[in-house]
């Protein structure tokens, strides 16, 4: 057993020990409420650059579940590796159990290199970055020093995005799918379609090729930093190609309308965000990742908010009035988290479908 602790950028210092890889790291420190789902969590690319914080209290029960592949995609992970730079835990469950489970937890992260805290009350550490907002922390082994980390310091969708196209599936209706730091079950719910999907680059500009419909997935980080996926997405915007946006790309599709964006306090991030749809008076329960969030005032006037978060009102999606163009901030294809609106997917197919056809 190795001591370590988490230190804050106000000053706050959590005590605890390691059960991962042992390495001091920097990172916004962000808290999940999600009960279950830490495989899908840690490899999800979103996660860039973060420490990320449980607040259910025992992790490591159910272990990691096996590496199967399916049409090159793995089935148990949101993408190869995980992503974020460190995880920080009230209690771990050395002992795991689960019909699927091939290794632990702190296995799995040691041989991705990412350090764990365990014994940390991440009850009081979750009221502190709720009243203070989501801040700089750092895990710290033997005194081994590490700077606070910026963000901004770097394009964290450079650093997780697919670097040349691939291809998955053979299907008539072509995608074309932006990967700004993609999840694989964005993929998998596609490919139950009869599509065939061209997974391309942040930056890559797809403005001259034929296509049926445009995806543009999740990713990390302020998405203003994304200049050249937000100059492509104008130009698409000029021809009434079906387009659907994801989290990240929600926030791209709005500054590309000529809206804005702002950080947010702490962000949304778990599997029990409850989101209103404003045409149709619905509610769903939605599972979300995410710190930044679309400024409904900034909107023009041809786009409106679709959903918005029941709790504090934030815009969780948008869509054009006349063309077919609409975008969420949570998670539809979940993974993990409830599936109430996996009925997306079908729209936006439908949507395909419907311009090919006129």
């Amino acid at each position: 057993m190795h001591k370590a602790k988490l230190v804050l950028k106000d000053g706050s210092v959590f005590h605890g020990n390691s059960f991962a890889y042992q390495k001091s790291v920097a990172g916004e420190l962000v808290f999940n409420t999600a009960m279950t789902g830490y495989p899908e969590s840690l490899t999800d690319p979103s996660y860039k650059g973060q420490i990320l914080v449980a607040t259910y209290p025992l992790i490591g029960n159910y272990g990691v579940p096996g590496n199967e592949l399916l049409e090159s995609i793995n089935i148990n992970f949101e993408s190869d590796k995980i992503h974020l730079s460190g995880f920080v835990i009230s209690e771990f469950s050395e002992d795991y159990s689960h019909w699927n489970a091939k290794i632990s937890l702190s296995e799995w992260m040691n041989s991705n290199k990412v350090p764990g805290i365990y014994g940390v009350d991440t009850r009081a550490l979750a009221k502190i970055i709720r009243e203070k907002g989501s801040m700089p922390g750092k895990i710290i082994f033997e005194d081994n020093e590490v700077d606070f980390y910026t963000p901004k310091e770097t394009n964290l969708v450079k650093s997780v995005s697919i670097q040349h196209p691939k291809i998955y599936g053979n299907g008539k209706n072509k995608i074309i799918l932006i990967d700004c730091g993609l999840k694989n079950n964005i993929i998998r719910h596609l490919l139950n379609f009869d599509t065939t999907i061209k997974r391309v680059p942040w930056d890559y500009d797809f403005t001259k090729e034929e296509y049926d419909g445009l995806f543009i997935s999740n990713g990390p980080g302020d998405p203003k930093e994304c200049h050249a996926t937000i100059e492509n997405l104008k130009t698409a915007f000029e021809n009434t190609k079906p387009i659907f946006g994801i989290c990240l790309g929600s926030q791209l599709m709005a500054l590309a309308a000529g809206g804005d964006t702002y950080k947010m306090n702490f962000g949304h991030r778990g599997h029990n965000q409850p989101v209103l749809n404003l045409i149709d008076n619905k509610a769903y329960i939605t599972s979300q990742n995410h710190g930044y969030a679309v400024d409904s005032k900034s909107l023009p006037p041809e786009w409106k908010p679709l959903f918005i978060n029941i709790n504090d009102k934030s815009v969780e999606g948008i869509y054009h009035l006349s063309k077919p163009f609409f975008a969420t901030q949570f998670h539809p294809e979940a993974s993990g988290g409830p599936t109430d609106t996996e009925f997306l997917f079908d729209e936006f197919i439908n949507n395909l479908r419907i311009r090919k056809n006129v």
